[in-house]
């Protein structure tokens, strides 16, 4: 009896940890929605996107007898996933170390699971929210685009799923390695340019072939890929690398980031949990504070 019982003792902690961290994700997520400075945030960058494209509304893809704006609105989603989600959590983890909040979660049995169970939770609620947000101007602003097709929404969905879970192990480890909000920002200028060579505004074969290896080896290029195939006519296929939408591919190669995320993020994780200390936390808010002056 005693050996039955033994086991589901020892997981009940950390299947309380679960469940205190997805409560967590809820309130977190509430707060966010809620908050317009947070809004504005996740709004920001789409809204002039959408207002560039409108502008632009008159060009066409290369090749294909289509509206280059539409063709760039899975684009401007894609850009929301990698900013709300990936980005959003390395900003949350960054800040959360400045101020204690994470040493708190470390010192707390199983508090490292049930924090991160929370922050994943809410910044990929944030994400979704985000990246459907845009859809709303879009369906009035720009023609082509395949909303009202039930099929349209369920491939959005795997691939907006499978993108998530191969970048926010990654949104993870950048809020690891970096312990200043502001050095987190500085990885924003270089993901913007992997974003320019990994066809999320343009299509990637009007680019030079060698970056299109280069754009094809990150799980941006196969996210825009995915949505596009989602809101586009698969006539625009014909733009696409291989004249194709890849499906396979797609869950493919989004499956091995996940995977190398996944090994990844908990060793990088583990690593910086037990650097965290009262002195290094006190030393990061005393930096702050003199940036604030």
């Amino acid at each position: 009896m005693s050996e039955t019982f033994a086991p589901a003792v020892s997981r009940s902690p950390r299947a309380a940890a679960f469940r205190a961290g997805l409560h967590r994700a809820r309130i977190e997520f509430r707060q966010s929605a809620t908050s317009p400075q947070e809004i504005w945030g996740a709004l920001f960058l789409p809204v002039i996107a959408l207002l560039v494209m409108y502008l632009m509304r008159g060009q066409k893809v290369p090749g294909v007898a289509f509206s280059l704006s539409s063709q760039s609105i899975p684009g401007i989603i894609g850009l929301n996933v990698v900013l709300n989600g990936m980005m959003g959590l390395a900003m949350a983890l960054t800040i959360d170390r400045e101020d204690g909040t994470l040493l708190r979660a470390k010192a707390t049995p199983n508090g490292m699971l049930g924090y991160l169970t929370g922050k994943v939770v809410s910044r990929a609620g944030l994400a979704v929210a985000g990246a459907l947000l845009p859809l709303v101007p879009a369906a009035f602003l720009f023609d082509g685009l395949r909303l009202g097709e039930v099929s349209s929404w369920l491939t959005m969905a795997w691939v907006m799923t499978i993108g998530l879970v191969a970048m926010l192990p990654f949104g993870a480890v950048i809020g690891s390695l970096f312990e200043g909000t502001q050095n987190v920002g500085v990885i924003t200028l270089p993901m913007m340019g992997l974003m320019g060579i990994s066809g999320v505004f343009y299509p990637l074969t009007a680019l030079p072939d060698w970056l299109q290896w280069v754009g094809q080896t990150f799980p941006i290029y196969w996210l825009g890929l995915g949505l596009r195939s989602a809101l586009l006519p698969d006539t625009l296929a014909a733009a696409e690398v291989g004249d194709s939408w890849r499906h396979l591919e797609t869950i493919a190669v989004l499956g091995v980031w996940a995977v190398a995320g996944f090994l990844i993020a908990p060793l990088v994780l583990r690593r910086m949990a037990r650097r965290e200390s009262g002195s290094r936390v006190a030393a990061r808010r005393e930096k702050a504070m003199r940036r604030a002056m």
